[in-house]
């Protein structure tokens, strides 16, 4: 198969990068560094993007940044930029899609533990990943028929929980994460949150 990856130069973008490479040919888009650019936070950006892409059997988001903060330092502005980046950017992945993912294709998005059990500093993340949640769901019955749509929910990932100077066992390796995505590419599946934690 031909799969975009956007955000193939992230943690979890490059493993889902290594464990497809061998089996499907895989183009990747970032903001650099990849051989196609684009920005989630600006629709034209990424409707610039599918027009250079042509047609893929599927599109894998691994990107998106929302602001971690407690509410009371949330601003507006805070808001707007992960509402604008992680929520419509991936939004505007599956609506801007049309015409370029062949029928029966697949679009899967990202969203994160913290839709399901948020913590202090999360408001804008929370509401965000639930967002794409409820999406992806909507989406899948939206395009029933035509395009699979489903959502991979990682927990927290070990690499990240060692950037943050916290102990890796307490989280997923990236590498195992990006079997999610694998599953949402090759099984025959739509409508899914697929849940990757370690409990």
């Amino acid at each position: 198969m031909r799969v975009l990856i956007v955000g193939a130069t992230g943690l979890l973008g490059k493993e889902i990068v290594r464990l497809l490479s061998p089996e499907h040919q895989i183009i990747g888009a970032s903001r650099t560094g990849s051989d196609l650019s684009v920005d989630l936070a600006d629709k034209a950006s990424i409707v610039s993007m599918y027009r250079q892409l042509g047609t893929v059997d599927a599109v894998i988001c691994a990107a998106g940044s929302a602001k971690f903060a407690p509410l009371e330092a949330l601003t507006d502005e805070d808001f707007s930029f992960s509402l604008a980046n992680k929520l419509m950017g991936q939004v505007n992945l599956v609506r801007c899609s049309v015409g370029h993912v062949t029928q029966g294709g697949s679009l899967t998005l990202t969203s994160g533990i913290l839709a399901q059990y948020p913590m202090q500093g999360s408001p804008a993340v929370s509401i965000v990943n639930a967002g794409i949640e409820a999406f992806g769901r909507s989406a899948a019955l939206e395009l029933q028929g035509k395009t699979r749509v489903n959502v991979v929910s990682p927990g927290w990932v070990s690499e990240t929980l060692a950037a943050m100077g916290q102990a890796r066992s307490a989280g997923v390796p990236a590498e195992a994460v990006a079997h999610a995505y694998k599953r949402s590419l090759v099984e025959d599946i739509t409508g899914r949150v697929i849940q990757v934690a370690k409990w």
